[in-house]
């Protein structure tokens, strides 16, 4: 079984359990959390290699990185 389906089942377990609009949430939040974590740790990995520094960031900020809905 790879990690992807174990994770699946994990999750599917996780929901099995949720009962209440504040389980939902409760769920949401720490999936929230736990994805922003990973996101940090990797921005920080990206600073600290030099990949990402504060000009990067300033050029990023000006950029529309949005999609059209065309």
């Amino acid at each position: 079984m790879s990690y992807t389906e174990m994770a699946q089942l994990e999750l599917l377990n996780a929901a099995a359990n949720v009962t209440s609009k504040e389980d939902l949430d409760a769920l949401r939040l720490t999936l929230s959390l736990f994805f922003a974590e990973r996101a940090q740790k990797a921005i920080d990995k990206m600073w600290d290699e030099g990949i990402l520094d504060q000009q990067k960031l300033d050029q990023l900020r000006s950029q529309h990185l949005r999609k059209s809905s065309e």
